[in-house]
């Protein structure tokens, strides 16, 4: 390795770097929410998730399962069967994301009266649970 390439420093900030593209996969909208729906170790088929993961189309999940593959965060284990069976799980990567993700949701959950008071204040709808 040259040394001008030990000493970069990656900035999520930078759109030319590679670690905000990185940042952008991991942090779009279905990406941390797949991660969720496997974070418990066991395997999950396709079907599963998507019922796991209401309002994701077909088509949405499966480019979401590919860009998590192909940054090494969620493995694909194919069968060898008829129908096709396919399953999904995380990798050791996939898995360090889970504490991170897990802080954002116990955050998000713990301050959502808050943000609610905001938003009634900013004349906008509150958010709305479909639990």
């Amino acid at each position: 390795m040259r040394k001008a390439e030990s000493e970069h420093v990656h900035c999520v900030l930078d759109p030319g770097c590679a670690s905000r593209r990185l940042f952008e996969a991991v942090s779009g909208k279905w990406s941390p929410l797949v991660v969720m729906a496997l974070k418990d170790g066991g395997k999950k088929r396709h079907g599963e998730l998507r019922r796991e993961l209401r309002g994701v189309s077909q088509k949405m999940l499966i480019q979401t399962l590919r860009q998590l593959e192909t940054n090494g965060l969620v493995e694909r284990e194919v069968y060898p069967v008829v129908p096709p069976k396919v399953e999904y799980s995380l990798t050791p990567l996939g898995r360090s994301l889970q504490p991170l993700l897990e802080a954002i949701c116990q955050r998000s959950e713990r301050r959502l009266p808050e943000v609610e008071e905001a938003r009634l204040r900013a004349g906008a709808d509150p958010f709305e649970c479909g639990a």
